[in-house]
């Protein structure tokens, strides 16, 4: 049998007002549609419900009897459909994953966690390296939120840019290459998760009819600058990574050429877009990205 559960809440009002007029006033009703409502009810139930007794209506004993787990019952409900307005980061005990690639890990992690403790001591953080099923994994919630370079293209998926940076040119020593000729001539490392030796730097030597020699392909960046900073080679990265590097000697310098600027997007599944703690997260997720990486192009969401 199909039950109108919208009755459950009239009855609950009925039961509370025992008065056909005020519970239409209560529910916004005129008096005849909370009649045709009772009138309902009786049906439903085979019970009268309310039965008039001078000027007032008295409950029936099945109406008294069902009253308290009715009323508990419609606050249950009207909990669950009622989107939680009492989010509190400094309470909250949760943990989050993030995946990203190492280059938005080492900048932002140290911040991020400081973050983290200030503001919400009881959220516990995972940060995880790239993969190549993103999508799926946000969709079954294995990861939360997504760094990457790239907006996501399915439409259940949302993104946000949440800072820009632009690639430079790092290296040691005081020989720095002013024209592609010069760039091409030195030895260069180039970072790769997949060990390739060559990648778009390459194709824009090659309209030129130039090429470099790459004598090392490591798989991330940190690792490049390492090797830049112990002999005489060269190596293109980010240039707010390159600038805090820890690493001695190493110069950072523009590009003999031109790139666009590269992104930091944040990417999320629609299913938790209004999701207090999640768009909490987003927020204090991009905060640290301008903060850590470069110029916040950001909006909210």
């Amino acid at each position: 049998m199909h039950v109108d559960l919208n009755l459950l809440t009239a009855l609950d009002v009925l039961l509370a007002e025992r008065s056909v007029g005020t519970a239409a006033d209560r529910m916004q009703l005129s008096q005849p549609a909370m009649s045709r409502t009772l009138a309902r009810l009786r049906r439903v139930t085979g019970d009268p419900i309310l039965v008039r007794s001078g000027r007032s209506m008295l409950p029936t004993p099945y109406a008294e009897q069902i009253r308290d787990e009715l009323h508990t019952l419609v606050e249950q409900a009207h909990a669950i459909l009622t989107p939680p307005t009492d989010f509190d980061a400094a309470t909250m005990q949760r943990t989050f994953t993030v995946q990203c690639n190492d280059v938005l890990a080492n900048a932002m992690a140290a911040d991020l966690l400081t973050r983290l403790r200030r503001d919400a001591p009881g959220v516990r953080l995972r940060i995880l390296g790239e993969s190549g099923t993103t999508s799926d994994e946000l969709r079954q919630g294995r990861i939360d939120v997504r760094l990457s370079a790239d907006e996501p293209d399915e439409p259940d998926l949302r993104a946000r840019v949440v800072a820009t940076d632009h690639l430079a040119l790092v290296r040691t020593g005081p020989d720095v290459p002013g024209t592609l000729e010069e760039f091409a001539a030195i030895d260069q490392v180039v970072v790769s998760r997949r060990g390739r030796l060559r990648d778009p730097i390459d194709d824009i030597l090659a309209t030129h009819q130039l090429s470099r020699r790459v004598v090392l392909s490591v798989p991330t960046i940190d690792i490049a600058l390492r090797a830049v900073a112990a002999g005489d080679l060269t190596t293109v990265a980010p240039a707010s990574f390159a600038r805090r590097a820890a690493h001695p000697g190493l110069t950072v310098h523009p590009l003999p050429f031109a790139l666009p600027p590269i992104r930091a997007v944040m990417s999320w599944h629609a299913r938790v877009d209004a999701d207090p703690a999640h768009s909490w997260l987003r927020d204090l997720i991009a905060a640290s990205a301008a903060a850590s990486i470069g110029q916040n192009i950001s909006t909210p969401g």
